[in-house]
């Protein structure tokens, strides 16, 4: 009997990766392809979407080139995405939303904030659908850049006739389908899964958006994820090198295919999921806590109804900038330079031999708050500033990996403020299950356990995202009878690395310090 593959899609901020899974979970082959970015202002990021549909079709080619797979067999295929805004007119053809008035700049990218304003106008409306957005509207959701596109662009707002999220474009791109996932509607759209009334029409009027549903092309009620979106069209089935009988599954936002990726495995006991905290760590981190019951959290966003499983609720915090802040503090440096991978190494190999000399109390009158990008969670403060507290003369390469190390612990701690706000709140969690970038940093998976006192799981598998979404693809295949079915079916397990106890007091008071710095800052904030 011929053997079922399944083709994944993992679209983040910089590169499209593609991987060819088997039915059972294991990833025969991974490729990935660069996506540009056009950056016109310090809050302004743009991407090119033809440009990454012709990225995701390099990087899925080269993927089955590598695993030698035949595309007959290829049953199902998702994809997953940054929560990026597309644009498109009614014809399906790019308009801008750059200031530089360049069609080919279509998309938003997820970590823009040229929306401040208007995610601040959201958040004084005071509307219900803030209580499933942890209370505050982020400016790297879509509404508010959507009201930033009327009022700042009318004249692409007028020309436009279909807006994405970045994942259903993708599927829409793949099936010619404008159905959107649960998953990208109730995140990022102020879609309300649960109720019977899922748009609310009396929110979009009053920030001025109650033309939106006919202007991007939205439906009614979106798409479970893992529904069959029906099979490739030709033209997207030669681009990809796949077959015509491939059917598409609707996606998800990347990190909601990481956390589907390493929770898969609780989903047979969601009266006990909440013990578990995915943890996708990148350019920048997200938390992923999911619960039977809706838990809403000031700061966290959600709760967001079947966002990732069907009929389980989701809490998702985050961390604007973690990855992203390491790279900045290489550059930054007057030690450092390009933040490459063999600085991250040459930096971390120091570190350890630092901290033989040391300790843990290595450079401990050095302090930071890793807000440098905003505090997406559980503050919800976009307009947060990053500190450093304790800076010397020293501008030598251990100055930096003092530097470093000190970053490090402050970007771990932000994630024990998370968690310890979630546990305020019903949770009761005491894993981390940790995927992505940051699992190739041997001090942050350190600090990850120890300064939050959890223990650390790390997958087995070699992609968790692309896992997450082979779960979906299979589903939509019809291989299993449910995405549940699925997700318990391809899990592959992992390893853990419990918390050191011996270093619970030198964190503990760490977190104390952060958290009065936290309170500090707000003071000087409010004298400014």
């Amino acid at each position: 009997m011929t053997q079922s593959l399944l083709v994944a899609v993992d679209v983040g901020t910089g590169s499209a990766r593609a991987g060819v899974l088997t039915a059972q979970g294991a990833l025969l082959a991974r490729a990935e392809h660069p996506i540009v970015m056009n950056r016109t202002d310090a809050n302004h990021a743009e991407h090119d979407s033809a440009q990454i549909w012709l990225a995701v079709c390099i990087a899925v080619r080269e993927a089955m080139t590598k695993a030698g797979a035949d595309p007959h067999h290829v049953v199902g295929l998702s994809f997953d995405a940054t929560c990026s805004l597309v644009v498109r007119d009614t014809h399906g053809q790019p308009v801008t939303v750059s200031t530089n008035g360049q069609d080919r700049w279509d998309t938003i990218v997820w970590l823009d904030h040229r929306a401040l304003a208007e995610a601040e106008e959201c958040t004084f409306t005071g509307h219900e659908v803030l209580k499933y957005a942890g209370g505050v509207m982020s400016p790297e959701m879509e509404a508010p850049k959507l009201m930033w596109l009327k009022r700042h662009m009318p004249q692409s707002w007028a020309r436009a006739g279909m807006m994405f999220d970045l994942a259903d474009f993708l599927s829409w791109k793949a099936t010619g389908s404008q159905a959107r996932s649960q998953s990208t509607l109730t995140c990022k759209w102020t879609y309300l899964a649960h109720e019977e009334q899922k748009w609310r029409h009396d929110f979009l009027a009053q920030v001025g958006l109650e033309d939106l549903l006919t202007k991007a092309s939205l439906p009614a009620e979106a798409s479970p994820v893992g529904a069959d979106l029906g099979p490739l069209n030709p033209i997207a089935a030669a681009d990809l090198g796949l077959t015509t009988a491939c059917h598409v599954g609707a996606g998800l936002i990347d990190a909601h295919a990481g956390a589907l990726g390493v929770l898969g495995a609780f989903t047979h006991d969601v009266n006990t999921i909440d013990r578990h905290l995915a943890l996708i760590a990148g350019t920048s981190s997200c938390v992923m806590a999911l619960s039977a019951e809706d838990r809403p959290t000031n700061g966290v966003w959600g709760p967001y109804f079947g966002a990732v499983l069907p009929g389980v609720w989701l809490n998702e915090g985050g961390q604007s900038a973690t990855g992203a802040l390491l790279d900045h503090i290489i550059r930054w440096h007057g030690a450092g330079g390009e933040p490459s991978t063999d600085m991250h190494h040459r930096i971390a190999t120091r570190i350890m031999k630092l901290r033989q000399a040391e300790g843990l109390a290595l450079a401990n009158r050095l302090h930071v708050l890793p807000d440098f990008h905003g505090n997406r969670s559980p503050l919800g403060d976009p307009f947060a500033l990053g500190v450093i507290s304790g800076l010397t003369l020293d501008s030598d390469f251990d100055s930096l990996c003092r530097l470093y190390w000190r970053t490090s612990v402050s970007i771990a701690l932000g994630v024990r403020h998370i968690l310890e706000t979630l546990n305020t709140r019903g949770y009761a969690i005491d894993t981390l299950h940790v995927t992505g970038g940051h699992t190739k940093n041997a001090v942050l998976m350190e600090l990850y356990a120890d300064a939050t006192g959890c223990t650390v799981v790390e997958s087995s598998a070699k992609d968790a995202t692309l896992l997450g979404m082979a779960m979906v693809a299979a589903t939509a295949a019809g291989l299993y009878p449910s995405l549940d079915a699925a997700c318990v079916a391809m899990q592959q397990g992992g390893t853990e690395r419990a918390p050191d106890p011996a270093a619970r007091a030198q964190f503990d008071k760490d977190y104390a310090i952060f958290i009065e710095m936290l309170r500090q800052r707000q003071v000087i904030d409010a004298m400014v």
